[in-house]
């Protein structure tokens, strides 16, 4: 197949859905010579949020250590190649389709088929083996336990901050949703966790006595380094990927950290498009709108934004736009490209009293009304990840094709 007939094969296998489990996984990385080789080491990274920032600072410190590092994350923000990266290189679409191609032919007899997800970290994990990858860092897709990501055996656990979030996947108190998240831990491979709310930690430590594995809780952030992401939740983050760098005894070094710190990029957290004072944030739950607002205030003390804001079901979008309100001085309500969007009435019945707001039909006039206000103050775009990526393509001039996986 050519790159677009490939990409529409694979999208097309969104009509089953998410289906959480290993054995399907198992079978297809198993039968398609896709798990790692010998003495290659994989981090793998569960939580809520700040993986991807987390992922991305791992990645960034084993390249500037000289590691060959593959990375595998998700969802991509405009092109599909974006969560397959190796030495920080996007696979290219030739090979993604030769991949997808030989992928399809294996399965096309199977009774139950693989899901996108399950696919793309097929193509990835050739891919790392192909490309001689020393290292593997993989982001979940959802939850921990039974991610299709837990297929690959891994050398550390490293659990993010964990919060509300994909409840009805997940389970819907935190105790539940940590459950799952822990799941990840491997017997007697070590753990390391950020600092996490008091029912999270203790479920974490139980799963790791449990298998015997040590763990670490890192309840510090990293000072003394300028780090390329903007906001002190990522100061958090920093230190949680140093800590497990440093598990995994890469040689790291003040000079390494430094380097590796100020070059770190992960698109779409508080990412500031100078050319259209426009910061794009994918903050989609309580949490993360928490950072965000903090972030905005140290960036822009005393200053309101004019925010586009968009968002997809079951993201406890009520208390996210109440997190917001303070920063907001006009909310620009949109639909986004996502088959699971809220629509403009949902949004409207999720507001919270008093904020000043505007409905728009769709993103694009959301942008041009908002260009008129933005002179001084950058605007703020923010909540679903689907917004962002469509967003930022449409300020490009270029062509997004989201996945809801």
């Amino acid at each position: 197949m050519i790159y677009k007939d490939a990409i529409d094969w694979l999208y097309s296998t969104q009509q089953f859905g998410i289906k959480l489990g290993l054995d399907q996984p198992r079978r297809l990385l198993k039968e398609t010579l896709c798990f790692p080789k010998a003495g290659v080491k994989v981090i793998h990274v569960a939580g809520t949020n700040g993986k991807g920032s987390t992922c991305a600072m791992i990645d960034s410190l084993a390249r500037a250590c000289g590691t060959r590092a593959g990375l595998f994350t998700s969802p991509h923000l405009l092109h599909y190649g974006e969560r397959i990266r190796v030495n920080g290189v996007m696979i290219s679409e030739s090979i993604i389709a030769e991949y997808l191609t030989d992928i399809r032919n294996h399965v096309a007899s199977w009774e139950n088929h693989p899901t996108f997800f399950e696919i793309t970290l097929a193509v990835a994990m050739r891919y790392f083996r192909a490309q001689n990858c020393e290292l593997i860092i993989l982001e979940t897709g959802m939850g921990g336990r039974l991610d299709a990501t837990t297929a690959v055996p891994a050398d550390i656990a490293v659990i993010t901050p964990i919060a509300m979030d994909h409840s009805q996947w997940l389970g819907d108190t935190l105790e539940k949703i940590a459950t799952e998240k822990a799941g990840i831990i491997v017997p007697g491979k070590p753990v390391i966790s950020a600092a996490q709310e008091h029912t999270a930690h203790t479920v974490i430590e139980e799963e790791a006595n449990r298998n015997i594995s040590p763990i670490e809780f890192i309840d510090h952030s990293l000072e003394g380094y300028h780090i390329n992401l903007a906001g002190r939740h990522q100061r958090e983050n920093a230190a949680l990927a140093v800590a497990a760098c440093d598990r995994i005894k890469l040689p790291l070094n003040s000079d390494i950290v430094r380097q590796a710190l100020s070059e770190v990029t992960w698109p779409g957290r508080f990412e500031k498009l100078d050319n259209y004072n426009i910061i794009l944030d994918a903050a989609h739950n309580p949490h993360a709108a928490t950072a965000l607002v903090a972030t905005w205030e140290d960036q822009y003390p005393n200053q309101k934004a004019h925010i586009i804001f968009g968002a997809v079901e079951q993201k406890n979008t009520d208390k996210v736009l109440a997190i917001i309100a303070p920063i907001t001085e006009n909310l620009h309500l949109t639909p986004t490209n996502s088959a699971r969007t809220l629509t403009l009435v949902d949004l409207q019945s999720a507001l919270p009293s008093g904020i000043a707001y505007t409905v728009h039909e769709s993103l694009d006039n959301a942008l041009s009304v908002v260009n008129d206000f933005n002179k001084t103050t950058p605007a703020l775009i923010c909540g679903s990840i689907f917004l962002i990526g469509q967003a930022k393509a449409q300020l490009m001039g270029t062509d997004t094709r989201s996945s809801e996986q």
